[in-house]
């Protein structure tokens, strides 16, 4: 794979540079393939910048020189064949039945893993991570806000299993505070038992939106919510008797839609869990000398450098009740205890930078210097998101009105095969489109939420990639997997099939760069580059009726794209079709 030729090509710099070959390995990097690129260019480029110790005062001729004289310097050999200098960078051509077979073998014997026992990885220490994402709250419906948290959360988690770290995914439930003040008294007022036992998540909302309404003219009813959630804190029976069935209906809702979702769970954990431990963070607070109280009786911890107050964190309300800072610390503080994690990931919107900026400061003025393990992974705000009948609130909704979409569109396409059941294909394609459209840019940016455009079946969509698998597989399907035993690579020269292979050498760097920012956009940008190669080539590198060895070579090389396909969209949460 890559990393052999990486390797050869390191060894050589290395008698030039005298360096050792490790240093150079990770600066060679595979030449980006274009989806529209025609003319042959070269398989691996250095940046000659990457080895000057003083590049910023160098000049670009100062460059280009040196990347000749060092091209000048280093010989070809029975691997690579051509060597050149370009703009700042050296350039290396891998011989070509060497790269065909080598690329080909390491796809069919790593499958799976891929791109995961690159050389970019060796020496990668295993870790212990856990990863809380999707955290919705309880006795409110999976609302769409819930979606990014949670399929981005499952792409972090996936790609950090594949590396070979010990995952834990926390599902860190909003079941506690003062909503909950609010929802059991207007259950109180305004419930009825048969609504919640038919549609138990829908009666809960329409009772939530009801009291909330009522609580700002009638300040009785704030009242007795206050009083409520103070009961629960106090741990009166009959109020968590309620509390426990409102949460003990949401979780089974939530689950039915992440086994829609394909999605899973280590820990269902909850805000619930803590409000013990909370109380335990606060008298170790307290104890260091950090709380203060404010004019209004709140309970504070001053965070501003000056100690003047101007930036602090409530960790008690002035009735004594417990806030979400001091629910989040008393978790932080019982995960290391109870998976002593090497790193822990909250995957949450960007509004909640300021809070979880607030909890890692916290941690550290309290002496825990694990807090620096601790990352949050923010993302932006999905605008737009509208079923036909309207505003989505739900997710629900939203899995309901992809799978009809796609359903519609499959049935309108003169080419779609017949399937078992169309439902579960029509809803897994529209859910790698709803996943595809989500990770294309920058998980921090907002983006406007386009039905017609994340469910086309061309260009740059979920659907398409959904397309080329199921196509690539028909064809393995047709020809069958006889081809896999021996490959005459002199067949695979033609420049549709070697933008192929250099593109699937690549796939490790993409790993690579997503493991280190956690950005799902360079899968995506590569995923569908590679589908867009395919298309070309299924046009052009005719199967049926070409000469024995011809169609085994091209079988072969069909069936390497799809298994990195189906690699790629694995991590990224979406289940291949094999028919559509």
């Amino acid at each position: 794979m890559a990393c052999c030729f990486r390797r050869s090509i390191a060894c050589q710099l290395s008698r030039v540079l005298a360096l050792p070959p490790e240093s150079l390995i990770k600066s060679i990097s595979a030449v980006p393939v274009s989806k529209k690129r025609v003319k042959e260019v070269a398989d691996f480029q250095l940046s000659v910048d990457s080895l000057l110790e003083d590049s910023n005062h160098k000049s670009q001729l100062d460059t280009q020189d040196q990347a000749r004289r060092l091209a000048e310097k280093l010989k070809c050999d029975t691997v690579v064949t051509a060597i050149s200098a370009g703009p700042g960078t050296l350039n290396f051509k891998i011989n070509r039945e060497v790269l065909t077979k080598a690329v080909l073998q390491q796809v069919t014997e790593d499958g799976s893993k891929y791109g995961l026992k690159s050389e970019l990885f060796s020496g990668l220490p295993q870790k212990r991570i856990v990863v809380e994402f999707s955290s919705p709250n309880v006795a409110k419906k999976f609302h769409v806000g819930h979606l990014r948290s949670t399929i981005i959360g499952n792409f972090i988690a996936n790609l950090k299993e594949a590396l070979g770290h010990q995952v834990t995914r926390i599902n860190y439930i909003g079941d506690w505070g003062m909503q909950f003040g609010l929802l059991g008294t207007g259950f109180q007022l305004f419930g009825y038992e048969e609504k919640l036992q038919s549609n138990p998540l829908q009666h809960l909302f329409e009772v939530y939106v009801q009291v909330n309404k009522e609580a700002t003219d009638d300040k009785n009813i704030a009242k007795l919510a206050h009083e409520f959630f103070c009961r629960l804190e106090l741990g009166d029976t009959q109020a968590l008797s309620l509390w426990q069935r409102f949460r003990d209906l949401s979780i089974e809702e939530y689950i039915q839609i992440y086994k829609r979702l394909g999605i899973h769970f280590d820990e269902y954990s909850g805000e619930s869990f803590y409000r013990e431990k909370s109380r335990d963070v606060l008298k170790l607070l307290d104890s260091k000398g950090l709380l203060q109280e404010t004019a209004t009786g709140n309970v504070v911890v001053d965070l501003s450098e000056t100690g003047d107050l101007s930036s602090i964190c409530t960790v008690k309300r002035s009735d004594g009740t417990s806030l979400y800072a001091t629910r989040d610390l008393a978790a932080a503080i019982d995960r290391m205890d109870k998976y002593n994690f090497d790193s822990m990931i909250y995957v949450a919107d960007k509004g909640q930078k300021r809070h979880f900026q607030q909890v890692f400061q916290i941690l550290k003025i309290m002496g825990y210097e694990w807090a620096e393990r601790c990352q949050h992974v923010a993302f932006g705000i999905v605008k737009g998101m509208k079923t036909r009948r309207g505003d989505v609130t739900f997710l629900e909704d939203v899995l309901n009105e992809v799978q009809s979409r796609m359903l519609q569109n499959m049935a309108s396409i003169k080419t779609t095969k017949k399937m078992e059941n169309p439902q579960e294909t029509a809803e897994r394609v529209g859910l790698a489109a709803i996943i595809i459209q989500d990770f294309r840019g920058l998980l921090l940016s907002d983006y406007q939420f386009s039905w017609d455009r994340v469910l086309q079946s061309r260009g740059d969509t979920g659907v398409f990639l959904q397309y080329t698998h199921a196509r690539l597989y028909s064809l393995e399907e047709t020809f069958g997997c006889g081809y896999l035993n021996d490959v005459n690579v002199a067949c695979l020269q033609e420049p549709q099939s070697v933008s192929i292979l250099q593109h699937l050498l690549g796939f490790d760097e993409v790993l690579y760069k997503s493991s280190q920012d956690l950005q799902p956009k360079h899968i995506v940008s590569y995923l569908l580059t590679l589908s867009h190669l395919a298309a070309k080539a299924h046009k052009t590198l005719q199967v049926k009726d070409s000469p024995a060895d011809v169609a085994a070579a091209r079988l072969h090389l069909f069936s390497a794209i799809r298994c990195v396909l189906a690699n790629g969209m694995k991590l990224l949460g979406i289940t291949p079709v094999c028919r559509m």
